[in-house]
């Protein structure tokens, strides 16, 4: 009898010890919480390569550990970034299937292709990532020239003959190439690609003689000599090849198209996730190997907040229809 009073008052104890310290402690914070699934799909709409495939795997790793699942980078490349873009825009708005997007899929395409979805009323902004410069440049064996206004002479003097290569009709470095075509009256033939990372190595191959792309995914194959930069399309010379010149110093003075990228998830994601999502990829972006290899790449970290990637976008917009316009850029 004796046991079971004093095994009872033990259990009486422990419910009230357990209960008081459940009443006692602090509620868990919602960004604590867990996160609604794993993995994250984050979508890359190029093949493997190009700056939006670089970009998706620098911030990957360090978005899942803070989220504490998987982040699988899924490369959906084709229709110039249009199939991983309306993927994205039609999957469930629940936070789990994301895109690393560029102002090529989100405000360019839609001067260009029938779309199906309209990229800005079916995704919603996170973050914006990164905006980089793009680089003239020309396979070395094809062109000798060493400069931008050596290069035109070169075209001029061929009609015809050279062509330049883009990850896919309507991408900033598409555009590029048909501003250059316009403001010199050059007859080059546009060769687009699946993506920047194909363009890219028929260049270095010598299929294609020239090209435009981001610093980020040039600058590791300048070294090799078999291709050559001429200039760079920034407002300022870049960074990480400030002996390179601007569009502008070459002869060009309104000649200026960066690439930028950002994090979106569907329309209709509710409020909180990106909040979330957003806070996260902040301190994703902010960490200092980050903010290194984001410099390295030709881009300073920007981020900022869900809505003033919103109001940047609506500034984009008649920016890049203005461009496609004047160009007279079409869908190959």
């Amino acid at each position: 009898m004796m046991a079971s009073v004093f095994s009872g008052t033990i259990r009486r104890l422990l419910f009230t010890w357990m209960a008081a310290a459940a009443s006692s402690a602090p509620l868990v914070p919602a960004h604590a919480q867990a996160y609604p699934c794993t993995p994250i799909k984050l979508i890359s709409p190029y093949p493997p390569g190009g700056t939006t495939d670089i970009l998706a795997r620098l911030i990957s790793p360090g978005l899942g550990a803070a989220l504490g699942v998987t982040v699988v980078v899924d490369n959906k490349g084709g229709a110039s970034s249009n199939i991983g873009t309306e993927a994205v825009a039609r999957a469930k708005p629940d936070g789990c299937t994301l895109l690393l997007g560029n102002n090529t899929g989100i405000v360019i395409n839609r001067n260009l292709y029938k779309l199906t979805i309209d990229p800005v009323k079916n995704l919603t902004p996170v973050i914006k990532v990164a905006e980089v410069p793009l680089v003239l440049y020309v396979n070395s064996a094809a062109i000798p020239a060493s400069n931008v206004q050596e290069l035109i002479d070169l075209v001029k003097a061929s009609p015809g003959k050279y062509s330049y290569a883009s990850g896919g009709s309507g991408s900033p470095q598409h555009l590029a190439g048909e501003i250059l075509k316009l403001e010199r009256g050059l007859d080059l033939t546009h060769v687009p690609y699946r993506g920047q990372g194909p363009a890219l190595s028929d260049v270095i191959a010598g299929h294609v003689q020239i090209a435009f792309e981001t610093t980020s995914a040039l600058t590791p194959y300048l070294k090799s000599g078999k291709i050559r930069a001429l200039a760079t399309t920034g407002s300022k010379r870049a960074e990480g090849l400030p002996d390179l010149p601007t569009m502008k110093e070459s002869g060009f003075p309104e000649f200026e198209v960066t690439n930028w990228y950002g994090v979106f998830a569907p329309a209709g994601t509710p409020k909180p996730l990106i909040e979330r999502l957003n806070g996260e990829l902040t301190k994703v972006l902010s960490d200092p190997d980050i903010r290194g290899k984001l410099a390295a790449l030709g881009s300073e970290s920007v981020h900022g907040s869900s809505d003033e990637l919103r109001e940047f976008i609506t500034r984009e917009i008649p920016f890049w229809e203005a461009t496609v316009k004047r160009s007279n850029a079409r869908v190959d």
